[in-house]
């Protein structure tokens, strides 16, 4: 007998893999407004996948229908992908995805609670998996001399131990706050993510 070729988990690993690729995309211009990058990939991801429907023969479907729909995307996707954003520029794309993959499980739980349906064994090596994974990147201490180039840019900071810059506008004292700024050559050592003062290499 021949096996039906799994086109269903095929499509599920290609989608991963693609949200894996748009992840270390999006941490490369993490340093933009995080609102308008969500908003960017929100009206293009939505009109394509709009187009999409339409172009299947899909109608569009009632307003309060509509509403609903929308009111569970700007929470859902939209408010999400906002803090997903914030999070690619101060812990990275590995850490941000590990942390954000755990979402499903909240929901996993409340469908034994409101559906009363029953966990299989599966289900409970997978979440030891993802409490494994999860506990080694907030249990990790990386420190270690390392070395900050030159750099000229611009996001939302506030005047730590890496940004040690003069103004030249007149400054209310007002922090965290926004405007392009310099950064000399550094060496220094202390705990650090890979975030977007951090990608050098080991």
């Amino acid at each position: 007998m021949n096996a039906t070729f799994p086109w269903g988990a095929l499509a599920i690993a290609g989608a991963c893999f693609c949200w894996g690729i748009d992840n270390n995309l999006t941490r490369k211009i993490s340093t933009n407004d995080a609102l308008q990058v969500a908003c960017i990939k929100g009206l293009v991801a939505g009109f394509v996948n709009l187009a999409i429907a339409l172009s299947l023969g899909y109608k569009l479907p009632g307003f309060l229908v509509g509403l609903s729909a929308a009111s569970i995307g700007l929470f859902g996707y939209g408010i999400s992908l906002v803090l997903f954003v914030i999070s690619l520029r101060h812990i990275g794309a590995a850490r941000t995805g590990a942390y954000f993959s755990t979402a499903p499980f909240a929901g996993v739980i409340c469908s034994f609670l409101l559906l009363h349906e029953q966990p299989n064994a599966l289900f409970w090596v997978a979440t030891g998996l993802m409490i494994i994974g999860v506990w080694l990147h907030l249990s990790e201490h990386h420190v270690h001399p390392h070395q900050h180039e030159e750099l000229h840019h611009q996001h939302n900071h506030k005047h730590d131990e890496h940004h040690q810059h003069e103004h030249d506008f007149d400054w209310d004292g007002r922090e965290p706050h926004t405007h392009p700024h310099h950064h000399a050559r550094l060496n220094h050592s202390h705990q650090h993510f890979p975030d977007l003062h951090h990608q050098h290499k080991h």
